[in-house]
């Protein structure tokens, strides 16, 4: 009995160690790669579920246009070179933050519509005092009774009243000359635009910059509102323009800033001339700059123009 409660412990102990050298030789398993690959997918996934919620808005080829969620007015009549209040007034849009996700703008006049042209601005009219009042005298009559000495004097006043003045010859009068009405400058709100941002330029309107202008410089450096306004976009809806800001100024200037790295602003707040609105990136650009426009009833302006000349 005693033998075979040995044997048993023998076997036993022989199964445990054979056990363990079989665990032993099959190696870890491997776990990076599965983790790595679990890891991996929901990142990737992540990331195209962000891009797909960012609609963006192309310029129409139809005329027409579909709202989608985070779109704003402002925004479609940009993207298509239109006023705001051109595309509110073809579709009897109150204001223009009364539009519906799903609802089809039309972004050309309907028929029979009247188009009304903007005004330039007027000239400044300078005033200017005259060198003397004029003063108007009128003849008073005076009832004289009739006597021959009355009629003797009122018959000669009569013939020299009649008579042609003799003619003075007139000393020459020097006339100043009179300065021609001023030309307004172009601006927002009375005053002198702001460079956007520090940097190198270019892009410029018409060639390489399109719309607008482009200033290269490094990443994140401050890009400022270049006169006070009012931020009407702030988002990545816009094809080719990456992070975009929108400000409204006044006089129906819009200003815009694309390829930002990060927006420090929203819609609807006030912002004042040099104010940081967002810093400089790359987000939908090859390098990292800025790209700046000027626009006014909807139409593109050449930057330069209203910016200062730098030295």
């Amino acid at each position: 009995m005693k033998r075979t409660t040995g044997r048993l412990c023998t076997l036993g102990l022989g199964l445990t160690v054979l056990v363990l050298s079989a665990c032993s030789s099959t190696g870890s398993a491997p776990v990076s790669n599965r983790t790595t690959g679990q890891a991996g997918t929901p990142s990737t996934a992540k990331s195209a579920i962000s891009r797909s919620r960012t609609p963006q808005i192309t310029p129409s080829t139809t005329g027409w246009y579909t709202v989608q969620r985070g779109d704003t007015l402002y925004a479609i009549a940009f993207a298509n070179s239109l006023d705001h209040r051109d595309v509110a007034r073809w579709n009897r849009i109150d204001s223009p933050d009364l539009i519906l996700v799903g609802q089809v703008l039309r972004l050309t006049p309907p028929p029979g519509a009247v188009e009304i042209q903007p005004l330039d601005d007027d000239p400044v009219l300078e005033a200017r005092p005259l060198a003397e009042p004029t003063l108007l005298r009128t003849p008073q009559a005076v009832l004289l009774p009739y006597s021959d000495a009355n009629w003797a004097q009122v018959s000669s006043a009569t013939t020299a009243a009649v008579k042609p003045p003799v003619p003075a010859v007139a000393a020459p009068v020097a006339v100043a000359p009179q300065p021609a009405p001023a030309t307004p400058t172009p601006s927002a709100g009375g005053g002198n635009w702001l460079w956007p941002t520090e940097g190198t330029l270019i892009g410029r309107f018409g060639a390489a910059g399109g719309k607008g202008i482009d200033i290269v410089g490094a990443r994140n450096t401050p890009v400022i509102a270049t006169a006070s306004g009012k931020v009407v976009y702030s988002g990545s809806g816009l094809r080719g323009y990456g992070k975009l800001l929108i400000v409204k100024h006044a006089g129906e200037y819009l200003s815009a800033y694309a390829h930002n790295e990060s927006i420090l602003v929203k819609e609807g707040d006030n912002v004042t001339a040099g104010q940081r609105i967002a810093l400089m990136g790359d987000s939908d650009s090859d390098r990292v700059k800025l790209h700046f426009e000027v626009r006014r009833y909807g139409k593109p302006l050449d930057p330069l123009v209203y910016l200062p000349e730098r030295s």
